[in-house]
């Protein structure tokens, strides 16, 4: 097991406990970590530390996919970061903040949908794009993990419902 898994694994100290303690910090901690300034990438520790170790994720399908991909966190990351450099997004940056939240809980599971606007930097005024992330979560040993999220982006023909964006 490597050091980031293992810490990823334990119980959280410091800033990581408060990214994890709420539904409210665990969402904001997953935008800051998938966010990145120019020249840089995603915060692929602290997005670990978020994660179940049997999390997955499911990005939308592209073009080029016959299917959908469900993936563990390290293919996952192995992916975005070639993919970062690939379509020189790294000379970019990208900013993904949440524009509207709908979220149900029950116990110790919940399920957030949140709708999201991603820009290369602040200042921009239009967004790239849209998408809404259906993120699963269970809370266990005080704290809140990530078990799954996939998404869609907005595209033509397929608008973010209504109900997704108040």
């Amino acid at each position: 097991m490597t050091k980031e898994k293992a810490e990823a694994e334990s119980p959280s100290t410091g800033k990581n406990q408060a990214d994890v303690s709420t539904l409210d910090e665990i969402v904001k901690a997953f935008y800051e970590s998938i966010s990145f300034a120019i020249g840089g990438q995603p915060d692929y520790r602290r997005l670990r530390s978020l994660f179940h170790k049997q999390g997955l994720i499911t990005p939308p399908k592209n073009e080029k996919e016959k299917k959908i991909l469900v993936m563990d966190l390290d293919t996952f990351i192995k992916s975005s970061t070639e993919n970062i450099v690939i379509t020189g997004m790294e000379r970019k940056g990208l900013l993904q903040s949440e524009i509207a939240r709908r979220m149900q809980s029950f116990g110790n599971m919940a399920q957030v949908a949140s709708t999201f606007e991603a820009k290369h930097t602040t200042r921009d005024t239009t967004p790239l794009y849209r998408g809404l992330y259906s993120i699963q979560l269970i809370r266990e040993n005080h704290r809140w993990w990530m078990i799954s999220v996939l998404w869609e982006n907005e595209c033509p023909g397929l608008q973010i419902p209504r109900a997704y964006l108040v």
